[in-house]
């Protein structure tokens, strides 16, 4: 039975702790926040990949031993929240198009749907849909965008699925991995987190250069003609 202390607590979590969350709701709250992150515009300041992270790393017990949480049930719900909500943002954008980036006042969110829209020119629907997943706010928004712009829904479904599985199950797997193998790992929790941000970019920055080194050839070709 939930008692008025316990409540009290949940509702004084801090959505923007990863460790608040977790002990406040468990696996559960991964698979909110993670249909949060990927299916709602409102959800583009939630913490994914460090609270990904941390939930894998809490898994082994060492790290907080307040915090308990079991793998198995973990990975169903940061998958079926990952999946479910960039599916669910997909369809929101069909319906709604791009009204809803359009009304939004949030100028970090008009930013990541700029370079959503990008990401979709640049690479195609596949590539971009992958990508997308390891970019804050652009994971977010880049479902939306691509029901707005017509990305078919067999090739959006294939590829956020396939995107989603490797970021959610590969941070939160990670994580548990750092977290068996490491004593007192929870003293470097802070730098491994910001760690894992810098690394989730280095697709998307391996992209950009791929892409400029290709410009730039395309570029100089048409110089020597």
């Amino acid at each position: 039975m939930t008692t008025p202390l316990d409540l009290a607590s949940q509702l004084a979590v801090n959505v923007l702790d990863a460790r608040s969350l977790l002990a406040a709701f468990g696996a559960l709250g991964v698979g909110v926040v993670m249909f949060a992150e990927t299916g709602l515009l409102i959800g583009f300041f939630l913490p994914g990949d460090s609270l990904l992270f941390t939930a894998g790393l809490l898994c082994t017990g060492g790290a907080d031993r307040a915090v308990k949480l079991s793998l198995p049930p973990l990975l169903v719900a940061a998958a079926v929240g990952a999946l479910a909500g960039a599916q669910c943002g997909y369809l929101l954008g069909r319906k709604a198009g791009g009204a809803l980036l359009a009304r939004s006042r949030s100028a970090r969110l008009r930013e990541g749907a700029r370079r959503a829209e990008e990401l979709l020119e640049r690479y195609g629907y596949a590539k971009a849909v992958v990508l997308a997943r390891f970019v804050p706010v652009v994971r977010t928004v880049l479902n939306p965008m691509a029901g707005a712009l017509g990305v078919p829904v067999r090739t959006f479904t294939v590829w956020q699925m396939a995107g989603g599985l490797v970021w959610s199950l590969g941070l939160t797997l990670a994580g548990y991995a750092l977290g068996s193998s490491v004593p007192n790992v929870d003293r470097y929790l802070l730098p491994m987190v910001a760690l894992i941000v810098v690394v989730s970019l280095l697709p998307l920055a391996a992209e950009v250069r791929r892409s400029r080194r290709a410009t730039r050839a395309a570029k100089a070709g048409e110089v020597r003609g």
